[in-house]
């Protein structure tokens, strides 16, 4: 690609593609804003963690005059030397040395692109000047526990009507101020649905405004979610493979002791993704499966010996999520044991019930040890990273697509998981003007 073109292009499509080279870099503000017409995703709720708003004033440090007794300096202690490591440690340092020398060539590619890295210190910059005029009410909902307390709650899903549908809906006049007048609209619909275990979808070309509990939430055009838990996940199964889903975007909550200590969202134990049901969400001409994973060892070997093989999966490559700074420095150091700044998604092909469904060669290889480098947005937050698997998808064009224990929708897929709307709060989106 023409250097001249790659800057112009990130600009659009919040994808840099480095010359020869397996790594890109991603804006997921750009990506997802792609999904919205009236909308933008704002890009300091979405970097909350690495743009924040400097303190115009900051407030003076007083020193005291009065004299301070010394503290007495503590010996210092002999550093013990670290337990040495064990067998399941041992594999994941070398996986880690092995993938070293890729995850430091891509990172060479950031730092040695100034225009990008001009580009990535503006990033918060932008559509937040301009706020949201009507705010939400309520504050952040819980849906797991509103799923055990309010099992009957309703949402007001409001979308927009054009000319084209005046024959094909019943329509509602609606005041909403995010609905202001345009030539092409004659009314808002008002469709009153059950918050659970229901298929809710915005069908049209349009963003649409999910109101539950006095909270707005934006939907991208043309997607659905299903709010329930592990228990209701069959109900998405189709009635027929042939509408079946050629895409599937796994992020399980995997058990891990920061997600515990922090409270971010309920985990749960390995075993219960074995009972996931991949073959039957299948399209009849297979599916590409793509699965986040930590670098916790433990949980990289129960995918590869056990978790793909209960799903009828088989391994196709491994892609990695390398995350940087404003700056283009990493997150943390890249040789931290504990806390490396990358983790990996899996490939898989699920091959569906066509002839020879047991031959693999059928599906296009997928070139191992992509790189993604990407600012993270909120905690366990995953990058938009659809675009990058549309060539690998077999089957039907567009594809079918369907996300499980998803925090956020995408225009055109399903989200399920029991807080789907996580991230479609009005909180992180602001208006635009011309809407």
């Amino acid at each position: 690609m023409d250097e001249s073109q790659k800057l112009p292009l990130f600009h659009e499509s919040g994808i840099y593609h480095f010359n020869d080279s397996n790594a890109v870099f991603i804006d997921p503000v750009r990506v997802l804003n792609r999904s919205y017409n009236r909308f933008t995703v704002s890009p300091s709720t979405y970097y909350p963690r690495f743009f924040q708003t400097l303190t115009p004033n900051p407030v003076p440090i007083t020193v005291s005059s009065s004299p301070t007794k010394r503290k007495r300096k503590k010996p210092k202690r002999t550093p013990k030397e670290p337990p040495p490591l064990n067998d399941r440690e041992l594999i994941a340092l070398q996986r880690h040395q092995e993938l070293r020398p890729l995850l430091l060539k891509a990172h060479e590619c950031l730092l040695k692109s100034n225009e990008l890295l001009d580009a990535i210190r503006t990033l918060r910059s932008g559509s937040d000047s301009y706020c949201l005029k009507e705010e939400c009410e309520g504050g952040e909902q819980c849906f797991v526990e509103l799923g055990w307390q309010s099992p009957d709650l309703v949402v007001t899903l409001n979308v927009r009507l054009c000319d084209t549908d005046n024959d094909s809906h019943d329509r509602t006049q609606n005041n909403l101020e995010d609905f202001s007048d345009s030539p092409s609209v004659q009314c808002c619909e008002q469709r009153i649905l059950p918050a659970f275990n229901n298929l809710v979808v915005n069908d049209t070309e349009d963003d649409a405004v999910a109101e539950i509990m006095n909270n707005r939430y934006i939907m991208p055009q043309e997607s659905c979610f299903y709010m329930s838990d592990l228990g209701q996940i069959r109900n998405l199964i189709p009635a027929h493979t042939d509408c079946g889903f050629n895409l599937i975007m796994v992020d399980p909550p995997w058990e891990n002791a920061s997600a515990y200590q922090k409270s971010r969202y309920p985990t749960l134990p390995n075993r219960y993704f074995l009972s996931l049901p991949i073959k039957q969400l299948t399209h009849t001409e297979g599916a590409l499966v793509a699965l986040w994973v930590t670098n916790r060892e433990k949980l990289r070997s129960f995918v590869e010996k056990e978790l793909f093989a209960a799903w009828g999966v088989s391994y196709a490559a491994s892609f990695h999520w390398l995350k940087v700074k404003a700056n283009g420095s990493w997150i943390s150091d890249l040789d931290l044991f504990h806390h490396r700044p990358y983790e990996s998604l899996i490939l898989g092909y699920s091959p569906g019930k066509v002839k020879n469904s047991d031959d693999h060669s059928k599906f296009k290889p997928v070139k191992e040890d992509r790189v993604i480098m990407s600012i993270p947005g909120d905690y366990s937050r995953k990058p938009p990273i659809a675009d990058l698997l549309q060539e690998y998808v077999p089957g039907v064009k567009p594809p079918r697509c369907i996300e499980l224990f998803a925090r956020e929708i995408m225009a055109g897929w399903v989200a399920w998981g029991n807080e789907p709307l996580h991230f479609q709060d009005s909180r992180y989106f602001v208006k635009k003007m011309d809407s």
